[in-house]
């Protein structure tokens, strides 16, 4: 028995990363898993690598790919009992707020904020034909914490998709749907080691506030994930789901 055995899930940014790791871990639990994202063939092969999946392309920022992107999940497995929105960029031109230019603000919130918001908005009316279900929002400890490195684009979507999480949940709980919000702390993903680049002073810079010393694996989140997706958590809702290895609960670390 797996612990999301008959469910239905939809991952978006399931093509590298987290999401990668959550779709192939979802299907091992026993999911059928449609993996979303903007990249065709890493999506592709994302797909291919799990034991019951397909594909789907979806531009988050766009109200009428992500309707369709529900409607082939629908068409494909007869309905929907998880959304983990978890698509989401972190491009190197969002810094501080001094630097960062309109272009490179909006650009995240399209993708971080209007994505989920869509996602929740399109995705939600299919849990609630199956009268209930799951919704994972991606966050981050960034919500929760400040920092002088900033990427204020990021940032601040972050800490809306909480928000967000929490109206939801609130909104929906009656009607058996879920929402909680999913914080990881820094995980070594292409994304975050892009950001560092070549420069290992910005990593030492960061690794000095983590209480186990290290950045968590992709498939250490994902596990978050299929706790807050399977029934497990049934009385779970409206949560800042932090897995970020005590960084949150840091103020001294071991040196």
């Amino acid at each position: 028995m797996g612990r999301l055995d008959g469910k239905v899930a939809v991952i978006t940014g399931a093509a590298g990363g987290i999401g990668r790791e959550a779709a192939l871990l979802f299907s091992e639990e026993g999911a059928s898993v449609c993996v979303a994202d903007v990249s065709a063939e890493a999506g592709e092969r994302t797909a291919s690598e799990c034991r019951d999946a397909f594909f789907q392309q979806v531009d988050v920022t766009d109200a009428e790919s992500v309707a369709g992107l529900y409607e082939a999940a629908v068409q494909h497995y007869g309905g929907i009992d998880v959304l983990y929105n978890n698509a989401g960029i972190s491009p190197n031109d969002d810094a501080g707020i001094l630097e960062t230019e309109d272009e490179a603000w909006q650009r995240v919130q399209d993708v971080n904020l209007k994505g989920v918001f869509l996602c929740c908005k399109h995705g939600i009316p299919h849990l609630l034909e199956r009268g209930g279900g799951s919704v994972i929002n991606v966050a981050s400890f960034v919500a929760i914490l400040g920092a002088a490195t900033s990427q204020i684009s990021y940032t601040a979507s972050k800490g809306a998709v909480l928000s967000l999480s929490r109206e939801l949940a609130v909104q929906f709980a009656r009607q058996g749907v879920r929402v909680n919000a999913l914080c990881p702390g820094p995980v070594e993903t292409p994304l975050l080691m892009g950001i560092f680049g070549d420069d290992p002073e910005a990593y030492e810079r960061r690794r000095v506030h983590l209480p186990m010393g290290r950045l968590a694996q992709a498939r250490e989140i994902a596990y978050g994930a299929l706790f807050l997706a399977s029934d497990e958590s049934s009385y779970v809702n409206g949560s800042t789901f932090l897995v970020d290895g005590g960084l949150t609960a840091a103020y001294v670390t071991p040196e």
